[in-house]
């Protein structure tokens, strides 16, 4: 009877322990699936809308300088609008092609969809390979603009270092992305990220207004096509975020859900981005054109190193955003994508990052080379290649009849859809892709003339002893920049 008691006692001691043990791992899988394991419509959207506003947000005021009030208003809400159609169409083109390889019993668990796939499901190889080519262009431009944003800011907070140094230690804390496995990982990023720019947003808003107007300031914009066009396309590329929107659908657990997501999402960016940038070229007018970011020309205090801070650590959550689906691409090329060590993916991708390094060393102009992949990557990217690829997927009957998602009747069904894809192409074609092109590569050029390659320390203000060259030259229509006394070590 002794020895039964013991043994039983033991038992129950095991269990015990056992079921304890089961708690805590429950407990930490619960944790872990919190903050690390995201698919639902509330991830993708703060995927969405937190991609949507990087260090975008710091150029609008920019680009208003040189569109002018009415017509930034404007524009943002039509890109806007026009962006969230597109998506849309994405998201059709997803799940039609999903849908027909599963009807194949082809199984995506370890495999990650992507644009260029889908394009080559439904529409064949030549469709691929020009869907492949702009994507992963426009996210490598992405990436780089994405160091040139945070070498920039920091500049704000710490100028002992000149931009470029700041460049090559950014790039080094970027490259940490390669650990990332995929947009499943991104729930807290995305989350956090949105918190991010909300506070930016309305810091802008708020500071700008507790400023004031500059003495004598001038609203001058639009006053030159080049600067009118340029700052058109930077517009156009705020709300270009497509080149991951398959990653973010394939990431959710239902990814019919997505239809309406970016439209939610873009109305949220509208409420951060209209606010900033008509508050911040309201009070500084005209000088904006030579300070491409917006913190420039703010006073130094705890709110706006605050902003700073937290931007830097967005635009790290961005640079991961834009680099991910590279790094799937390049798995694919060397065949590592379904390979399931972290550790081995990890170094697998470390190549991806090095050109994006360079060329950010190589090309640091902040605004204007947002303007420059605007136009001539995000054009085709986002708005053309969409609206072409839906309406050469289901230009035969029989295609439009088997549709799994059909066009909303609010639309006008196909009759709707064809003919909102028809304007997208003719405008975004003449437009963004023709006077964008033009205006964003000429004032492009003009940095490159004035500053050169490799420039040390791009829009840094030098001491008011030395000559500085204009930012924009006469055939571009700016001002001469605005100095203030600086230190030495600020030459550019």
């Amino acid at each position: 009877m002794a020895t039964d008691k013991v043994v039983e006692t033991v038992i129950v001691g095991n269990y015990v322990e056992m079921e304890t043990e089961g708690k805590a791992k429950d407990v930490k899988t619960r944790l872990s699936n919190f903050f690390w394991h995201g698919g639902s419509v509330y991830d993708a959207w703060f995927s969405c809308a937190s991609n949507q506003v990087a260090q975008v947000l710091l150029t609008l005021p920019y680009s208003f300088s040189q569109l002018g009030m009415l017509s930034g208003i404007l524009f943002q809400l039509f890109y806007g609008l026009l962006g969230s159609w597109t998506a849309y169409l994405i998201s059709i083109l997803y799940v039609e092609y999903r849908t027909r390889k599963e009807r194949e019993k082809v199984d995506f668990r370890n495999h990650v969809i992507q644009w260029f796939e889908v394009l080559d499901g439904l529409l064949g190889k030549h469709w691929r390979n020009v869907g492949l080519a702009f994507n992963c262009t426009f996210l490598l431009f992405g990436s780089v603009i994405q160091l040139i944003a945070c070498a920039s800011n920091i500049y704000y907070i710490n100028d002992n270092l000149d931009k470029r140094t700041w460049t090559y230690i950014f790039g080094a804390c970027c490259a940490t992305t390669v650990f990332i496995p995929s947009f499943h990982n991104y729930r807290i990023w995305s989350f956090l990220g949105l918190l991010m720019t909300t506070y930016t947003a309305w810091y802008l808003t708020i500071a700008s207004l507790l400023h004031g107007q500059i003495e004598g300031v001038k609203h001058s914009g639009p006053t030159k096509l080049v600067l009118y066009f340029t700052g058109a396309t930077n517009i156009l590329y705020t709300f270009g975020g497509h080149a991951v929107t398959v990653e973010i659908m394939h990431a959710m657990w239902k990814p019919q859900k997505f239809k309406s997501i970016y439209l939610v999402a873009t109305l949220y960016v509208l409420t951060l981005t209209l606010p900033s940038a008509s508050a911040v070229y309201w009070a500084f007018g005209d000088m904006l054109l030579n300070h491409s970011n917006a913190f420039a020309l703010l006073p130094k205090t705890p709110f706006r190193d605050m902003a700073v801070t937290l931007m830097l650590i967005h635009q790290f959550i961005t640079f991961g955003f834009a680099c991910t689906p590279l790094y799937f691409v390049w798995e694919k090329a060397i065949g590592m994508h379904e390979c399931k060590s972290l550790c081995k993916r990890a170094a697998a991708r470390l190549p991806v990052v090095i050109p994006i390094w360079f060329l950010a060393i190589i090309f640091p102009f902040f605004g204007p080379i947002n303007s420059t992949v605007g136009s001539l990557l995000v054009s085709f990217t986002v708005y053309i290649i969409p609206a072409l690829a839906h309406a050469f997927t289901f230009r035969s009957p029989a295609s439009r009849e088997n549709a799994v998602e059909q066009p909303s009747k609010y639309f006008g069904g196909w009759a709707g859809a064809y003919t909102i894809n028809a304007f997208i192409v003719g405008w975004v074609l003449v437009v963004g892709f023709g006077f964008g092109g033009w205006a964003s590569m000429t004032n492009f050029i003009h940095q490159i003339d004035t500053f050169g390659l490799f420039t040390k320390c791009y829009q840094c203000l030098p001491p008011p002893s030395a000559a500085a060259p204009p930012l924009l030259n006469s055939t571009v229509g700016a001002p001469p920049p605005h100095h203030h006394p600086l230190p030495h070590h600020h030459r550019l």
